[in-house]
């Protein structure tokens, strides 16, 4: 198979973390591992206004994993839309506050269409300086797996 293209390789079973694979660094092809590779978060950004809806679905946050939320204006309510659950198979997203938030500025993340989270189709609040929550989802639905608040 040395020179088959990557479409026609076999797709590999479940990772453990000690495969070997090629990696292209300062110009040198090396090999490396899952095991190797630190795990490292590259924070998305957002300033956060009243009466402003972002969709996280759009493609400016395909790849955000970590959204962390600066409130700038004054008091109100902002929403988060969660993307297409269906979208976002097995997909994790971290959000966390800054220090502007207070019981009068609120984020509500929101599941879009029939989708739920937790079972719900309501929103999540946050109100809080440094709260936070990590949702995944299944691909039928998302899961609050954490909560800091």
């Amino acid at each position: 198979m040395a020179n088959s293209k990557i479409s026609a390789l076999p797709t590999a079973t479940d990772l453990q973390g000690g495969e070997l694979f090629a990696i292209v660094q300062g110009g040198v092809t090396k090999q490396t591992s899952l095991n190797h590779i630190d795990n490292y978060l590259i924070p998305t950004s957002l300033t956060v206004e009243p009466d402003v809806t972002v969709s996280l679905g759009d493609a400016a946050y395909q790849n955000s994993i970590l959204i962390k939320l600066s409130w700038s204006g004054v008091n109100g309510t902002q929403v988060l839309n969660l993307p297409s659950a269906a979208s976002s198979t097995n997909r994790i997203i971290r959000i966390i506050s800054n220090g502007g938030y207070v019981t009068s500025t609120r984020t509500e993340l929101t599941p879009i269409g029939s989708d739920t989270l937790d079972g719900l189709s309501g929103a999540y609040v946050i109100n809080k300086a440094y709260e936070g929550i990590q949702v995944w989802s299944d691909g039928l639905q998302w899961f609050i797996i954490q909560k800091k608040a």
